[in-house]
C-alpha cells in the first residue's frame, strides 16, 4: 500500500481578503510569520505561531491541500479562501 505523502505547514488565517493581503506585504517587508500569527491568525494554532505540524494530503480542505501539496515550499501563499476564511500559508516541508 503506498504511503500518503506528508507534509508540515503553518498558516495565518483571517476573515477579509483585504486583512490577508496586509499581513502578506507586512511578511515581505520582513516581519515575523510566527509573530503576526499569534497576534492575528482566528485559527487555534496561533498559540504555536500558525504552526499545523504535520498531517496527510486529504486531510485538509482542498484549497489549503493544493497550496500545501504543489506550490513551491518555504514560501508564503495566499490568500487562499476557504470555509474558514483567507490563510497565509507556508509549507515548511513534504515528502
Amino acid at each position: 500500500m503506498a504511503k500518503s505523502q506528508r507534509a508540515a505547514a503553518r498558516h495565518i488565517l483571517v476573515k477579509t481578503e483585504k486583512q490577508a493581503l496586509d499581513l502578506k506585504r507586512r511578511l515581505g517587508q520582513g516581519q515575523d510569520f510566527g509573530v503576526l500569527a499569534k497576534r492575528f491568525s482566528t485559527c487555534p494554532s496561533k498559540k504555536a505561531g500558525g504552526d499545523l505540524g504535520e498531517f496527510g494530503r486529504g486531510d485538509m480542505v482542498k484549497a489549503f491541500d493544493d497550496v500545501v501539496f504543489k506550490q513551491p515550499a518555504n514560501q508564503v501563499h495566499g490568500p487562499v479562501k476557504t470555509k474558514f476564511g483567507f490563510h497565509l500559508i507556508e509549507t515548511i516541508y513534504r515528502d
